[in-house]
């Protein structure tokens, strides 16, 4: 199928090291602007970092990426801050601007710079947004709006840098966007659509771990 948006331009390419971010825990929250070409492979950036290893990082959480559209809306909500200043505030590895998490579907495969990726779940947010932003409720109102961000698994290694395109090329799951799976699995939503969670589970391109939560949702 062809695509149904026009490629964006790249803002930075952003990594971050583990570093102490509360107390005795580590983070990689705190991503840099990468100078030049930065290499993609199986399990992202290279030189991009995950302190907790469990709950980030792995082929499908290879490159988080936010819609740099969010951060006015943000900015409206909570008043100006640093973090909303450049790209990066939320911990994501790439920005840009005019694709957000209602026009991707689970399953898209864009190309980046020279690698290919495909989309495989959204961000799940964690206290993390909080204690970074160092104000309660941030969180929570992730998950209240969806403006979650997302992650790619990478299909072919290559090569990316500020500038470069993010192009579609082949669409995914049809009508399933990172918006609609996000508001069907994650909590604190109301009454769930059993029947929508069920015929999830059947999305091949959709993260294992989201697959895993929509089984639990279920009582399997």
């Amino acid at each position: 199928m062809t695509a149904t948006f026009a490629p964006v331009p790249l803002g930075p390419i952003m990594t971050g090291r583990a570093r102490a971010f509360r107390g005795e825990e580590a983070s990689a929250i705190a991503k840099v602007p990468v100078a030049g070409p930065v290499r993609i492979g199986p399990l992202g950036l290279e030189g991009d970092e995950q302190a907790d290893r469990v709950n980030h990082g792995g082929p499908d959480k290879a490159i988080h990426h936010y819609a740099l559209d969010h951060y006015p809306v943000w900015e409206s909500e909570i008043g100006p801050h640093p973090l909303l200043a450049a790209p990066g505030g939320f911990g994501e590895n790439i920005s840009t601007t005019g694709l957000t998490e209602s026009g991707l579907w689970i399953g898209d495969r864009l190309r980046l710079g020279t690698a290919l990726v495909e989309v495989s779940h959204g961000r799940q947010p964690c206290w993390k947004i909080d204690h970074r932003f160092q104000r309660k409720g941030v969180t929570a109102r992730v998950i209240q709006t969806a403006r979650s961000g997302w992650y790619y698994r990478v299909i072919e290694p290559g090569t990316v840098q500020e500038g470069d395109r993010l192009e579609l090329v082949a669409r995914g799951h049809e009508g399933w966007s990172v918006e609609r799976v996000f508001r069907l699995l994650l909590p604190g939503k109301p009454a769930r659509d059993g029947d929508a969670i069920r015929e999830l589970l059947g999305l091949a391109a959709l993260a294992e771990a989201w697959k895993a939560r929509a089984r639990t949702l279920l009582g399997q």
